[in-house]
C-alpha cells in the first residue's frame, strides 16, 4: 500500500511562487506515474500535471510555462513548481500515484492513490 503526504501549500500573493512536495512510501516509487490535481470549491478535481516513471511529463494548458513537475527517486518525492501564481490556481492540490497503467492518466478516476492535499491560496 503507498501512502502520500504533500506539503508545501500556503498563501502567496498574485506572481508569487511555491513548490509543493509529495514523499511516498510503502511501494516501489520507480514504478509509480505520478501526477498533481487540484479542487477548487464547487468545482470538479481537475488535472495539473503528470510525471511517468521514465520521467516523461504532462502539463494542462492552463498551467503550462509556470509550473514544473519533477521527481527525486533518492527521496522518493515528487515536486511541483509552481510560478507566476494567479488567483484562479487558488485550490486544494492533490498528489496521486498509480503503477498498474502504461502510462500517467490525466483522469482522476484511474489513481490508486492520493495524499490528503494542501491548500495553496493566491491572493489578489
Amino acid at each position: 500500500q503507498v501512502q502520500l503526504v504533500e506539503s508545501g501549500g500556503g498563501l502567496v500573493q498574485a506572481g508569487g511562487s511555491l513548490r509543493l512536495s509529495c514523499a511516498a512510501s510503502g511501494g516501489t516509487f520507480s514504478s509509480l506515474h505520478m501526477g498533481w490535481f487540484r479542487q477548487a470549491p464547487g468545482k470538479e478535481r481537475e488535472i495539473v500535471a503528470t510525471i511517468t516513471r521514465g520521467v516523461n511529463t504532462y502539463y494542462s494548458d492552463s498551467v503550462k510555462g509556470r509550473f514544473a513537475i519533477s521527481r527525486d527517486s533518492a527521496k522518493s518525492t515528487v515536486f511541483l513548481q509552481m510560478n507566476g501564481l494567479r488567483p484562479e490556481d487558488t485550490a486544494i492540490y492533490y498528489c496521486a500515484a498509480v503503477s498498474r497503467r502504461i502510462g500517467a492518466p490525466l483522469v482522476a478516476a484511474l489513481y490508486d492513490y492520493w495524499g490528503q492535499g494542501t491548500q495553496v491560496t493566491v491572493s489578489s
